[in-house]
């Protein structure tokens, strides 16, 4: 599978095209409008969540409820677009003022030099995390192929700024503002996100990916460019603001012997192998291992400040405060959701490497045939 997004944060609408999906496999609009309306969630987002209300466009691949195994193509229009028309025209006289004091931590300026574009707006359309709605909708075709093998996914906000969650109760994550799963730290975590909108500042923070029901043996310890966890982090650190990526315990670990680090083997006949602890987080020598695949992301706080840091106006090249767009105060929540999506079509990749097959049916009979020889080895 591959997909390709295009599309500008203020352009008229985000485009994907999503190909090598099986026939055969149930999907629909509204259940990946569900998973985009995840994803603009969350306290601490900014005024362009209330403008916008990402709803997805199938236009092809899909007939009768079910992809044919052609391409599939998805649209998501943006509703601020009437608002940017003149800005953002295709053709024609452009209004609006060009940007050219490039923002600390963006793409602006090394874009800008890159493309050799004076006007740092070609370059702050298409690396904003506004594409992530694409990303969003392409992942959520990659969950539905892994539901019907009985994968699941869920992230969650394990700290925003300095406020850490400890006590930590999946069941209520969907309906808490933050994705936070401990409900004192969720409070401690609002107010310090309120701190720092009244100061004009932002908070970055701590998500977490947890994918229950993998087979042992997804990706590759053979190849360098086939191992699970190194394409899993790839995919995580695509994510906007993301910096850091970790897999299982791997940084308390590195602080640790290895008789407290790697998890002891056991095999019973009623469950087959298995392990009392999961500090791998679920991959081993570039594969999966049968538990639950832990994968953590370190956001940023977003660059965009309401207090601009200090820059140099490109033309000039007189000191200016930076540029300033519409932003969040903190994104943390809708970063983990985004992660779910790339997680997803990371893994169904590797499922369809495994399994092979042109349509659900053989990626199901397949499956179920590696999970029994799984079982029996």
């Amino acid at each position: 599978m591959r997909f390709l997004t295009a599309g500008e944060s203020h352009g008229a609408a985000l485009v994907a095209v999503v190909e090598g999906v099986p026939a055969h496999l149930a999907l629909s609009s509204s259940y990946i409008d569900a998973h985009l309306s995840r994803r603009q969630g969350g306290f601490g987002r900014g005024g362009r969540m209330r403008i916008e209300r990402d709803r997805v466009e199938i236009l092809s691949g899909v007939r009768g409820g079910f992809t044919t195994g052609a391409p599939i193509a998805l649209l998501i229009r943006n509703l601020d677009w009437p608002n940017w028309e003149r800005v953002m025209a295709v053709e024609g006289p452009l209004e609006g003022e060009r940007v050219t004091k490039p923002r600390p931590g963006h793409a602006d300026l090394p874009g800008a030099m890159k493309y050799g574009h004076r006007d740092m707006r070609n370059v702050l359309e298409r690396a904003s995390a506004r594409e992530t709605a694409a990303r969003t909708a392409v992942g959520t075709v990659a969950r539905r192929l892994l539901e019907e093998l009985g994968i699941s996914l869920i992230s969650h906000v394990l700290c925003v700024g300095p406020v850490v969650a400890k006590e930590i109760d999946l069941d209520r994550v969907e309906g808490s503002p933050l994705r936070c799963g401990d409900p004192r730290a969720e409070e401690a975590m609002k107010e310090a996100i309120l701190e720092a909108q009244r100061e004009g500042d932002t908070l970055g923070g701590v998500f977490e990916v947890r994918v229950r029901g993998v087979l042992p043996g997804l990706g590759s310890y053979t190849h360098w460019d086939r191992r699970l966890d190194a394409r899993l982090a790839q995919a995580i650190l695509s994510i906007p603001g993301v910096k850091g990526v970790e897999i299982g315990d791997a940084f308390l670990n590195a602080t640790r012997r290895g008789s407290r680090v790697h998890d002891a083997i056991y095999w019973e006949e009623s469950r087959g192998y298995y392990r009392e602890t999961n500090r791998a987080g679920g991959l081993e020598g570039g594969m999966s291992n049968g538990e639950e695949i832990l994968v953590r992301g370190a956001m940023k706080p977003i660059p965009t400040l309401s207090r601009p840091l200090d820059s140099v106006d490109i033309e000039s090249k007189e000191p200016f405060p930076s540029h300033r767009e519409r932003s969040d105060v903190c994104a943390v929540p809708a970063a983990g959701v985004v992660a779910e999506a790339m997680v997803a079509w990371v893994l169904a990749q590797a499922v369809l490497e495994k399994t092979g097959g042109d349509t659900m049916e053989e990626v199901r009979e397949n499956w179920e045939a590696y999970r029994e020889r799984v079982r029996a080895f």
